[in-house]
């Protein structure tokens, strides 16, 4: 918790009990059905809870906003990112049941009103969001083919609207077919873990 104070130590009250609140929910879901990796667990603050983060260092995300997690597995990075911009909207997807029931219970006991998930796949969602965030589900022309038809065209924030996903290791074969306009944020040093040295935010405008 105490890295997450590190990085963003203007949170209110509230948002700084649902951050705290992660570790015994996701412990306690992981229990029971295996979302996070059994080695991953101790380090649910560094290597999920401040990665998912990682993406407000890209963006900070206007009142309104709305934002769909493609591929949320246990709720990552749309929950964090939902305690981060209470007052934006968030809708988790992930084609993995089980996986889902656990983002949406995380959320609810947080008290998160602007989450809602979907057990689904991409093509079944019938809407359109401002961004599309993702942590490294699939290779990015395949991730662009999912997900380019559910983001609108109207802008209210301070870039295009588009997609934003995690990645980490080496992109630049993934990355070339959208080299002129792909924008691409290191996490290390602005978090200077080690953990962070491979790991890089990427934005793509639609």
């Amino acid at each position: 918790m105490d890295l997450i104070t590190k990085y963003f130590p203007h949170l209110t009250e509230e948002q700084r009990s649902q951050f705290a609140e992660l570790d015994p929910l996701y412990r306690d879901w992981n229990a029971k059905i295996n979302v996070i990796s059994r080695k991953d667990i101790d380090a649910l603050y560094e290597h999920h809870v401040l990665h998912s983060l990682g993406i407000a260092q890209m963006i900070r995300f206007k009142p309104g906003t709305k934002i769909l997690d493609f591929g949320t597995g246990g709720g990552f990075p749309g929950v964090p990112l939902a305690i981060l911009f209470p007052e934006c909207e968030f809708l988790l997807v992930d084609s993995i049941g089980k996986k889902v029931k656990v983002a949406g219970a995380v959320a609810e006991s947080l008290g998160l009103k602007n989450v809602r998930v979907l057990h689904g796949r991409g093509e079944e969602i019938k809407e359109q969001f401002d961004f599309v965030v993702s942590r490294a589900v699939m290779q990015l022309q395949e991730l662009v083919g999912f997900t380019k038809q559910l983001v609108h065209g109207t802008q209210r924030n301070g870039m295009p609207n588009g997609l934003i996903c995690l990645k980490g290791g080496e992109l630049q074969a993934e990355l070339r077919p959208f080299k002129r306009i792909v924008e691409v944020q290191e996490l290390y040093p602005t978090f200077d873990e080690e953990y962070f040295k491979t790991k890089k935010v990427v934005y793509l405008p639609f």
